[in-house]
């Protein structure tokens, strides 16, 4: 229990897949820019990279190590996370509309989300068990899903603020992104 804590507080805050690994950069920024639409962003990464986790560490470790055709794992996660990705997206589409307009581009774009096939990749190098794995990709999506959170907060709040021109837009973003990665790395103490 202590070990799987360690790697859920590690995945999530410590190592944060976007602020100290700057993996899935393109939905964070892409998609930040409001609370509910970044919320409904997390949510679908964490349901996609939760349930990745759990059949790529079960494909992985009962069909491709078994069978020697372990040079194949990133194609056969790209192709689960892809598929994944597709129930989500009919899912949204079908009981969420609004949400899905919303997301936009950003929603298909989980599938080429390197942090997602990251996490698959992560679990199998580390050699995590099934339950590490799983546990490995909640907190990582967690951890993806209250950073773009609080990037959306933050944006929504300097959107009425007076800004130099120089720095209005990305620049802001992005200084914004710095300093919030600066921030979590205050959390590299604690493992």
């Amino acid at each position: 229990m202590k070990e799987l804590l360690i790697i859920a507080i590690g995945s999530a805050l410590v190592n944060n897949v976007v602020l100290s690994q700057f993996l899935g950069i393109c939905p964070f920024l892409g998609v930040s820019k409001k609370i509910e639409t970044a919320a409904g962003m997390g949510g679908a990464v964490i349901f996609v990279i939760t349930i990745a986790s759990f059949i790529t560490s079960l494909i992985y470790r009962f069909i491709l190590m078994p069978t020697g055709f372990e040079y194949l794992q990133t194609i056969v996660f790209i192709l689960v996370i892809a598929a994944l990705v597709q129930f989500v997206e009919m899912f949204l589409k079908k009981t969420m509309p609004p949400l899905y307009n919303a997301l936009g581009v950003y929603l298909p774009l989980i599938t080429t989300n390197c942090a997602v096939l990251g996490v698959a990749l992560t679990n199998v190098q580390k050699e995590y068990t099934i339950l590490k794995g799983v546990v490995n990709g909640f907190a990582t999506a967690l951890g993806f899903t209250i950073a773009i959170v609080i990037m959306a907060g933050v944006r929504e709040k300097i959107e009425y603020n007076d800004i130099s021109e120089s720095f209005q837009g990305t620049p802001i973003v992005l200084l914004t992104a710095a300093l919030m990665s600066i921030a979590f790395f205050g959390f590299s103490g604690i493992i």
